[in-house]
């Protein structure tokens, strides 16, 4: 991460001078101060695109559970009030980043609360995108190699079409996986060379989301889909709280607030991040929707917690296994393309991390290499070997997230070290950080419960 402000350095001499690092050179370069002619700033779209897919990961599963629960209004207008409440907080970040002159999360955060609060930050960003790869790779291996839980086998993709060998278990494909997609991606010192696989990301996601809705058109035309629920039923109490369980849901989905500065800093122009931000958001609310919509009508009250779960029993339609076959590949592909666009800031924070005064990450090959390899093996190791790393990553994951996406943004404002935060800005952060702690509250209740029960479960 870096601190401040920095100005691009015009050379006219043909042998380069040894630059001074300081507190407030960036760990990364932007375009203006890359010495090499091939890089000349990052596009609108591939902006666009890069932004897009840091929000759509794995959470899009969950939402049409969220329909289930809210039904259909309540939930899809929490989407789109979602969307706004990120934008503001991503307004926020931009704001007080342009008045400190600060080209990072970490500059403005250090900026407002100094190095400590700069560090938290770092901190927030490790916890939270580590969690994700983990939880990535875990869902890729299930997808692909499939998983057994409570004894009993659920065959992954590869395992139904080879049958059970070698070289599709788990492990095996998770290797390849990682010495043949993530590594040579994660190797690309520019985030703006993710572009096309960003672009792809989103196209794979897509055709989870058009295949989900020409099978719901094909059983709303043979009668076998019934209304949907449009707003929640609440017989009891217990009812009650279970609508609050899917606000950490739609809370996180949105987060993308940690890769929003490295993106900006290789714009051609850096006054279209207003607009990248909002572009993305609309795209990426779209698609929430469509697949929340699309995915309660298809299931109804049969949605399970991660809607994937449904693809992987018989649709009842011709074609059906191919239909599945095709969605779980395409979402372990798109995961695998998100992968490196997350990746991102979290080799970037931890560099800031472990080395605050050193010099530029991209021009310091072993240093780059070092964090790569390491936090690749990290992850790697965390998928494969760790036993209920996925308990532990619901916890860590989910409070980490709106620290990010909430109360670090709204604490700045409301910290006002310039003085340009308006009465209604206040207001609206003090929603958020509201919101916010309620999120994380229910969060870990919810997952404390859960983890008691099954333990409770397993004793029995």
């Amino acid at each position: 991460m870096t601190i401040r402000s920095f100005k691009p350095v015009t050379e006219k001499k043909s042998r380069k001078p040894k630059k001074e690092v300081d507190e407030k050179t960036p760990l990364l370069p932007t375009h203006n101060e890359e010495h090499c002619g091939e890089f000349n700033g990052a596009s609108y779209s591939g902006a666009v695109f890069n932004l897009s897919t840091t929000i759509v990961g794995a959470g899009i599963m969950a939402l049409p559970a969220t329909m289930k629960v809210l039904g259909l209004i309540p939930g899809i207008t929490m989407i789109i009030l979602m969307a706004l409440v990120a934008e503001s907080s991503i307004e926020y970040l931009i704001r007080f980043s342009r008045a400190a002159k600060s080209v990072s999360y970490g500059g403005v955060m250090g900026n407002a609360f100094g190095k400590y609060g700069k560090m938290l930050l770092q901190m927030c960003v490790l916890i939270n995108n580590i969690g994700m790869l983990v939880v990535y790779m875990i869902i890729i291996g299930d997808v692909l190699s499939g998983t057994t839980e409570d004894g009993i086998h659920h065959a992954g993709v590869l395992e139904g079409w080879f049958g059970i060998r070698w070289w599709n278990g788990r492990f095996f494909v998770l290797l390849v996986t990682t010495l043949a997609v993530f590594t040579p991606l994660a190797s690309l010192k520019h985030i703006d060379s993710l572009r096309h696989t960003s672009a792809i990301s989103m196209g794979l996601a897509l055709v989870f989301l058009v295949v989900t809705v020409g099978i719901t058109f094909y059983k709303l035309l043979t009668g076998t889909i019934s209304m949907p629920r449009m707003f929640p039923e609440v017989p009891n109490l217990a009812s009650v709280f279970n609508l609050f369980t899917v606000v950490p849901v739609l809370v996180t989905a949105y987060i993308c607030h940690y890769n929003v500065h490295s993106i900006e800093n290789e714009l051609k122009d850096r006054k279209q991040i207003r607009a990248v931000v909002r572009s993305s958001l609309s795209l990426c609310a779209s698609v929430y929707v469509m697949t929340s919509l699309f995915g309660f009508l298809l299931f109804g009250d049969s949605t399970l917690d991660d809607v994937l779960a449904n693809f992987s029993a018989d649709l009842g339609i011709p074609f059906g296994s191919v239909l599945n076959d095709i969605i779980r590949v395409s979402y372990a592909a798109h995961l695998m393309l998100v992968f490196p666009i997350v990746f991102f800031p979290l080799r970037l924070n931890l560099d800031g991390l472990l080395f605050p005064s050193a010099r530029s990450l991209t021009s310091d090959n072993s240093r780059f290499a070092f964090l790569t390899i390491g936090l690749i093996g990290v992850i790697f190791l965390g998928a494969n070997f760790i036993p209920s790393i996925w308990d532990a990553f619901q916890f860590t994951g989910a409070t980490a997230a709106v620290c990010l996406g909430f109360i670090f943004p709204a604490a700045i404002t409301l910290r006002d070290k310039y003085g340009i935060a308006t009465r209604k800005d206040k207001i609206v952060c003090i929603f958020m950080i509201i919101l916010a702690v309620f999120t994380n509250m229910v969060a870990i209740y919810s997952d404390a419960y859960a983890l008691i029960k099954k333990n409770s479960s397993a004793r029995e």
